[in-house]
């Protein structure tokens, strides 16, 4: 009898157990996570009706219930007003720095516009993140100041967060994807941050820091999508105004839309006939997909040199308060992204990450030609750019330029002839960086090798100049 009773135990668990499995279908989506919102609002106020339902289907906590962020809850979106920006320009004014709006010369001149570049940069942890990061550590009440906030980033806000945090004295704990850099994550700690590393995805990673929120009683601050952060972020449009008061447009990079919703608000309340661009990279063109739409979308997101663009869904508070203030919003390409890493660092000597570099991507791609002649402040968000990306960005900017080439050339293979082909290229003006030579996967006869020559060049007018006369002596020359 006490066998059969242990059986028909373990029959009842495991027939819970599947039943509570089945109830939730991994094929749902986003209409699955909108209905567990639902119903756990539903079960906070204690409906009975819900509690009923949810113990006949073997649920009888809300443990078992997703934890989502309820400062950030994309169907009850909150609206970023202007006085969140004076107050938050206020609060932080003597723990930041005063970014420069610069003037380039070379620039202004080469693309016949007024240039502007706002350098968030030199903020002390390299972007603009620290503006939304002091102003929400600032707002924290007594309770959260002593026992601390937690967050998820792969970098720029974790930084923020770990910086103003060790200077407020506030402990902070930032969850961090194994992918992030090292770096990033020497730097964090080294600030006095609680660094936990987790998941391969920043989704996997925010999953994570919101239960441990929750079972810490520690705050979360959403890096992209809390007001407190938009109201920060906006601060930069109020110092625009200030340092370039007749501006006719700001090109913004759009991320998870927090930069953008506060900078519009800023701007468009003091000088509504200002323009506001939205850039951002085609490999993730979620706020451009959600802004078309009208509300969230997630969108695929593939390796971008912007990686700090890379947001699959945008903030349900950013889109809510940038809604009929973007005035365009555009995609730009890897190759125009690392061609201005390349143009910033010559010519205005600074180093920028992928994702501050889009809104010079866009004007060096023509899809600004309605701005030729205007007034233009292209916000240069971050600098944390890693020194491997920076080296290939580098590469990869030259090669678009034009000014790196390579050269494949079938030339005789008797004494002499590969000689002959280096002579001639550097009677041409151009520099050999690297050669190869094959003779086994040739078409042509096995008197003849094929010789790849990457060279560095002035530019594509000089590229064409080479192609043409080595054409002349050896014939079919291909060029990558």
């Amino acid at each position: 009898q006490e066998s059969t009773s242990h059986k028909n135990q373990r029959n009842r668990v495991k027939h819970t157990e599947r039943r509570r499995t089945d109830s939730v279908s991994k094929e749902d989506g986003m209409e699955y996570n909108k209905n567990v919102r639902k119903l756990h609002k539903t079960f906070l106020t204690q409906n009975e009706e819900v509690v009923q339902a949810n113990q006949n289907s073997g649920s009888n906590s809300d443990t078992d219930l997703p934890i989502f962020d309820p400062e950030c809850d994309p169907e009850n979106p909150k609206k970023l007003v202007f006085s969140d920006i004076s107050s938050a320009a206020f609060n932080i004014k003597n723990n930041l720095i005063v970014t420069p709006c610069v003037r380039s010369l070379q620039l202004s001149n080469k693309f016949e516009m007024d240039l502007y570049f706002k350098k968030e940069y030199l903020q002390v942890t390299g972007s603009f993140k620290e503006r939304g990061a002091c102003y929400a550590l600032s707002r924290l009440n007594e309770q959260y100041k002593k026992a601390g906030v937690i967050a998820a980033s792969a970098g720029n806000h974790a930084l923020a967060l770990s910086y103003h945090g060790q200077q407020m004295k506030i402990p902070v704990t930032v969850v961090m994807p194994v992918i992030a850099p090292l770096m990033k994550i020497q730097f964090c700690r080294s600030l006095g941050a609680n660094v936990i590393l987790k998941g391969e995805t920043i989704a996997v990673a925010k999953e994570f820091a919101l239960k441990h929120a929750k079972e810490h009683h520690l705050k979360y601050i959403n890096g992209y999508d809390a007001i407190d952060i938009l109201a920060g972020q906006g601060t930069i449009g109020l110092e625009i105004l200030n340092q370039v008061p007749d501006v006719d447009a700001i090109l913004v990079p759009v991320g998870g839309g927090g930069l953008i919703a506060g900078i519009a608000v800023a701007v468009k309340t003091l000088k509504p006939d200002v323009h506001i661009y939205g850039i951002e990279a085609e490999t993730c063109p979620s706020f451009t997909e959600a802004y078309e739409a009208g509300h969230i979308v997630s969108a695929q997101t593939k390796a971008s040199l912007a990686d700090g663009l890379a947001v699959p869904t945008v903030g349900g508070n950013s889109l809510e308060t940038a809604k009929g203030m973007v005035d365009k919003v555009i995609t730009v390409s890897e190759e125009s992204i690392a061609l201005s890493i390349l143009r910033l660092l010559e010519v205005e000597k600074a180093v920028v990450e992928g994702g501050g570099a889009v809104g010079l991507a866009a004007i060096l791609e023509g899809k600004v030609p309605e701005l030729k002649g205007k007034k233009v402040v292209s916000i240069l968000s971050g600098g944390n750019i890693d020194t491997t990306v920076l080296g290939r960005s580098i590469e990869r900017g030259l090669a678009v330029d034009g000014r790196l080439v390579r050269l494949e050339v079938i030339v005789s293979d008797r004494p002499g002839g590969i000689a002959e082909l280096t002579t001639t290229i550097a009677h041409l003006g151009a520099s050999i960086k690297d050669i190869l030579h094959e003779r086994a996967w040739i078409s042509t006869d096995v008197f003849h090798v094929k010789v790849k020559v990457v060279v560095e060049t002035r530019g594509k007018e000089h590229v064409e100049e080479i192609k043409t006369a080595l054409n002349k002596i050896y014939g079919n020359v291909e060029l990558h």
